[in-house]
């Protein structure tokens, strides 16, 4: 019985050279790694160079494995190959082609020769097992590979930015510097440490340290640290450091800025929609008053800690963040255990609105209010159409084929987690992206059913690929239709064919 083989092949909406560029810059690889997976890079090598070495740590069950691959015969613009050194299977060899098509697109083209372990054994009962997990990677691949080439393709020849990141090591920042390395942006991170690589640069909120030298000639800065709200219950002394992390880093970071020979022309400054508070259904797109709790007050301090960057002449944008849907952290990675195990419900009566917006319109929402001169002050960062609470825990037992018949009362959601229940769990919120719509940004995802099968790969049966996920109401957006992209085989042998 010979090895398996699998193929997947997807338009992409630029030609093979940038294709091949995506991939040979920093980040790409984990751009391409999928959430749902348990796997992180420990060394991605040097580029796509003849006998570079990538390294993943993988997680399969209770195993801990180490996937080593090299890079081979690149032909720059076209090609490349990975082949197995150590890891899971028996045998790999992967290649990777872009191919040109006649309107100036191309054909992106994975094929994989491999083998399960256990020789014979493995064969035979894992070939469906290794088929189902290409179909789910391969599927998400393609599909983050194009929606980024169409995000970054959008601003047309803009030059390339040197943009300077805080909170690069959180859940929104891990996603968002390898999204805009891999669409050829330069990032210099800002570490809450000695700076151990040229990326890297020292700041220290809580002193009012800062390497300012090191920003001058930066083009923008995202500013995203501060304290997790949302990973245990609020002490004083733990609502002290929530907002003190918030407020600190903000005015040292626009103090610096406004000090700079050469500041950058805008200066991106998180925020969230914890800045409305509890409002019921009421729609609130950014002209809306702000709430009266503790979220809310800490936000308006933390949007007028950037005061001084603003005076100064520099542009400004305060993404206002929803409920961020990512299954590597945040409030999806806590729901997807017990709704796993049978056991997700809704909180409380299941009334309250929840504002979400998936990781990859996150880092798309951002890299457009740096390049929107339109966008300044508050920017709603959420999708376009929020639910109830019982809406997503029905649509998430949905995606998951799991039941989602056990509710947690409001009385046990406080017992619990105290006030934070009260502002993340019970509170409703919902918020429209007003500023997003108006100047012509284009989700990824509007509907939730959508984003979840996405970060989850969990496709509903039957879909026919290629068609789009909704058409959108709201004026200005609309989901980006998925491309046709259907594996060509997964068998011994394969037909040569196009299913593009």
């Amino acid at each position: 019985m010979t090895d398996l083989r699998f193929q997947w092949r997807t338009r992409m909406p630029v030609g093979p050279g940038e294709v091949y560029d995506w991939h040979a810059r920093p980040g790409a690889l984990e751009r391409l790694l999928p959430p749902w997976e348990h796997a992180t890079v420990v060394d991605r090598g040097s580029g796509l160079e003849e006998g570079s070495r990538v390294v993943l740590r993988v997680h399969l069950g209770p195993l801990r494995l180490r996937w080593v691959a090299r890079h081979q015969a690149p032909v720059i613009g076209s090609s490349f190959r990975d082949v197995q050194e150590a890891g899971p299977f028996a045998r790999w060899e992967h290649d990777h082609r872009m191919t040109p098509a006649p309107d100036g697109t191309s054909v992106l083209e994975d094929d994989v020769r491999c083998a399960p372990p256990l020789g014979p054994i493995g064969r035979f009962f894992g070939r469906g097992l290794v088929t189902r997990k290409l179909t789910r990677m391969f599927r998400y691949r393609h599909a983050t590979t194009r929606a980024d080439l169409v995000a970054h393709t959008a601003y047309g020849d803009a030059a390339p930015l040197k943009i300077a990141v805080t909170g690069a090591s959180g859940l929104i920042g891990q996603a968002l510097v390898p999204f805009l390395t891999t669409g050829g942006h330069s990032v210099l991170k800002l570490v809450r440490r000695a700076g151990r690589e040229p990326d890297e640069v020292s700041w220290d909120p809580s002193s009012g340290q800062i390497v300012a030298e090191r920003l001058e000639g930066v083009d923008a800065v995202i500013h995203l640290a501060g304290e997790s709200i949302a990973s245990g219950r609020w002490s004083r002394a733990r609502k002290e450091r929530i907002r003190s992390s918030r407020t600190d880093g903000t005015r040292l970071l626009a103090r610096t800025l406004a000090s700079l020979d050469k500041p950058p022309a805008v200066m991106v400054s998180a925020s969230a929609i914890g800045f409305y508070g509890e409002r019921g259904g009421e729609v609130l797109d950014e002209t809306a008053s702000g709430g009266r709790d503790f979220l809310a007050e800490v936000c308006r301090a933390w949007e007028r800690a950037a005061d001084p960057a603003r005076d100064a002449g520099i542009r400004v944008v305060q993404p206002r963040i929803g409920v961020v849907l990512s299954p590597r952290g945040g409030a999806l990675a806590k729901m997807l255990p017990p709704f796993l195990l049978g056991a997700g419900g809704r909180f409380g009566h299941g009334g309250q609105y929840m504002s979400w917006i998936g990781i990859d319109d996150v880092v798309g929402a951002l890299l457009h209010a740096l390049r929107t001169p339109a966008l300044v002050g508050p920017v709603n960062l959420v999708a376009p159409r929020p639910v109830t609470n019982t809406e997503f825990a029905t649509t998430l037992g949905k995606v998951l084929r799991r039941p989602t018949v056990f509710p947690v009362p409001a009385f046990a959601a406080r017992a619990l987690f105290g006030e934070l229940a009260e502002a993340l769990l019970l509170a409703s919120t919902r918020v429209a992206p007003g500023r997003l719509s108006e100047t012509g940004y284009v989700f990824r995802h509007v509907e939730l059913e959508a984003a979840l099968r996405h970060l989850l790969g969990r496709e509903a049966g039957g879909l026919t690929h290629g068609e789009p996920e909704s058409e959108a109401s709201d004026p200005g957006t609309q989901a980006i239709p998925t491309p046709p992209q259907e594996p060509v085989a997964a068998t011994e042998r394969v037909e040569s064919q196009e299913v593009v």
